[in-house]
């Protein structure tokens, strides 16, 4: 086939996109790219023409070698070809595989099928293969980095925020345990639906009818054509497999798109100039901004999320794909064939964020002073309110709320104004060494003891994802 200068391609993902990910694209590309799609189809093709041999009790080893190897000699360019003559990509296919095989053998090909018990099992097997030899390893070794950062920072403290302002302490660890749970639970889930893919050798609308001529049992023969590949038949089938068995894996992807696009925010935010408690890795050759020469942007936090706003819209498609009206129309035929870009995308994304994590730097001192010197005693407001009403004073809540607006008003500490106010001071230290055995002067002065159990929790998520994400590596195997 005639090389082509990828500078001519129409898509980012195949100039871009693919010099930045070539070793990623290029392990998609055997699962998903149009070359993969057509030997797919081809696998389709040979796996029942196995199913016809057994069911004749005609199966020999070399029958089956020489089908074996057929799938690897499609061209893909051969196809092309042909249907152009055909206008009928299957059939195009059909018609090269024949010329390809002995009489015995070729009468056999597409027999009882219609195009999509083809084209619908080859999308399932071909997508399986993505995710489970592809996506899902990628994805579970950007969750075990995560478990990584969540188990070493799970006690450096952190404020917490909410709304944009400072919150209640927490711990780093515990900020990224969030997105270990929530991308971990994502993930096993994906693995789950990867498995339920589903193929069909059902016919024309599904009800078996050119099988029935050849077969008393034709389900039997579907069970075959499709164990061949490691698929399990569609429950109920038209002409089209059950769109929801890929609606829900791809709606599932999307979620974790979703969750690997908060993550980036998070982290982009924490990079500000104002705030610079972590940074992603800087080379020294980079440059951050053609006229600024000190800038270090959090570019890669930013080209994920720029990644998820133009891929995730797409979820619309996958939503309208899963009407086809009664046994089915051509409408999902041309939108169908641009799951493989969002993939791509998404992949992209999800490589960029495991290069983003695997050389994050934690600022502990930064961090340190935002929660000291940046929000100060006043994130313990809670705990003060907390402590005045276990001690019986019914307007706990209040009183602390107006301590603080005094706080702002006179650019005061809270200890500070919590000490102008004996009664209260006298009520919090007693509470506060019965219930915390601390001392007052060390609780106000340390805000970060106040952070409940972050990093118990950071450390109990970090391992339990860990441990999931290896046995997860191990079945993928």
């Amino acid at each position: 086939m005639e090389a082509r200068n990828i500078f001519l391609n129409l898509s980012p993902l195949d100039h871009r996109y693919y010099l930045s990910n070539r070793e990623l694209f290029d392990a998609l590309a055997q699962e998903i790219s149009e070359e993969a799609s057509i030997r797919s189809c081809a696998r389709a093709e040979v796996a029942l023409v196995k199913a016809h041999l057994k069911a004749r009790g005609q199966e020999t080893k070399e029958r089956l070698a020489l089908l074996d190897g057929l799938a690897s000699q499609i061209d893909p360019e051969e196809v092309y070809q042909e249907e152009e003559k055909t206008k009928h990509n299957i059939r195009a296919l059909v018609n090269v595989m024949k010329r390809k095989l002995p009489d015995d053998l070729s009468t056999l090909v597409h027999l009882g099928a219609t195009s999509v018990d083809i084209l619908d099992t080859a999308q399932a097997l071909r997508t399986k293969d993505a995710y489970r030899k592809v996506i899902l390893p990628l994805l579970s070794k950007a969750v075990a980095l995560l478990c990584d950062i969540a188990e070493k920072e799970a006690a450096t403290p952190q404020v917490g925020r909410t709304h944009g302002q400072h919150a209640v302490p927490i711990t780093f660890g515990f900020a990224m345990a969030e997105y270990v749970s929530r991308l971990g639970k994502s993930v096993l889930r994906i693995e789950e639906l990867s498995r339920l893919l589903c193929g069909k050798l059902a016919g024309a609308t599904g009800s078996y009818n050119a099988l029935s001529m050849s077969y008393a049992d034709p389900e039997a023969i579907e069970r075959d054509y499709l164990g061949y590949l490691g698929l399990e038949p569609s429950e109920h089938s038209t002409q089209l497999v059950e769109p929801e068995y890929l609606l829900r894996l791809l709606l599932e992807t999307n979620a974790a798109f979703g969750v690997i696009a908060n993550l980036a925010d998070d982290l982009r935010n924490l990079q500000r100039s104002e705030i610079g408690e972590v940074r992603e890795f800087f080379a020294a050759t980079q440059v951050g901004s053609s006229t600024m020469p000190q800038k270090r942007n959090p570019w890669n936090s930013e080209h994920v999320k720029s990644l998820w706003k133009a891929f995730a819209p797409r979820v619309m498609t996958f939503f309208m794909d899963q009407i086809s009206e009664h046994q089915r129309d051509l409408t999902n035929s041309a939108s169908g064939r641009f799951v493989g870009d969002y993939l791509a995308g998404f992949s992209a994304a999800a490589a960029r964020m495991l290069q983003v994590v695997s050389t994050l730097s934690v600022d502990r001192e930064r961090l340190d002073k935002n929660l000291k010197t940046g929000a100060g005693d006043l994130v313990l407001a809670e705990s003060v309110y907390i402590l005045l009403s276990l001690a019986g004073e019914p307007e706990g809540h209040e009183v602390v709320r107006r301590l603080t607006l005094e706080c702002d008003r006179n650019n005061l500490s809270l200890i500070e104004a919590l000490k102008a106010q004996p009664m209260i001071w006298n009520m919090l230290v007693t509470q506060l060494k019965s219930r915390t055995g601390l001392d007052a002067e060390t609780f106000f002065s340390h805000p970060e003891l106040y952070h409940g159990q972050a990093s118990t929790k950071a450390r109990a998520l970090a391992d339990k994802y860990e441990a999931l994400m290896t046995k997860l590596k191990e079945d993928l195997k």
